[in-house]
């Protein structure tokens, strides 16, 4: 278990260690180091996912470790307020950044439009009201993002709880 305590509120997750362990662990490994602590989500879009565990409170890209595997093929599915990682065009590119669906996204899951789709290693058990304020706020674009939310949602502490 995973919280997030965010300027919103307080966000909890079940990481799912047995069907997506290497993802899981590098999330994990994220959390002890805590890379997650003041960051942002820096993407949001309504009703489909908020994004985070990549950007400073200034839209500062952070280092991050060395990519991963890509584990969509692990039948876990993307609905709604399930976790998963981020990635590029690239399918095994995800490392530090995660994405929480604020709606059911099949189109993500494996083999998805890519032949790859989309890890899913987890998913929030509380604090969904969060997650769907989150999803409501105001977003723009902002050093050369798009749906940059106009007020920061920041991840003050993220830390491991099991």
């Amino acid at each position: 278990m995973v919280i997030f305590e965010t300027n919103m509120g307080k966000i909890h997750i079940d990481i799912d260690t047995k069907n997506a362990p290497v993802s899981a662990q590098n999330f994990i490994d994220y959390i002890n180091d805590g890379f997650y602590n003041d960051t942002i989500f820096h993407r949001v879009i309504k009703n489909f996912m908020i994004q985070g565990g990549g950007f400073t409170k200034d839209m500062n890209q952070k280092n991050t470790k060395s990519e991963i595997e890509n584990e969509a093929k692990n039948g876990l599915k993307n609905t709604k307020y399930s976790l998963s990682m981020a990635r590029t065009s690239a399918p095994h590119s995800a490392s530090s950044q995660f994405f929480i669906n604020t709606s059911d996204n099949s189109f993500l899951d494996f083999p998805g439009q890519d032949g790859w789709g989309y890890c899913v290693f987890g998913e929030v058990v509380e604090g969904f009201v969060i997650v769907d304020k989150i999803n409501q706020v105001a977003t723009s674009n902002n050093s050369g993002h798009g749906d940059v939310p106009n007020d920061s949602v920041i991840v003050n502490k993220a830390y491991d709880v099991s």
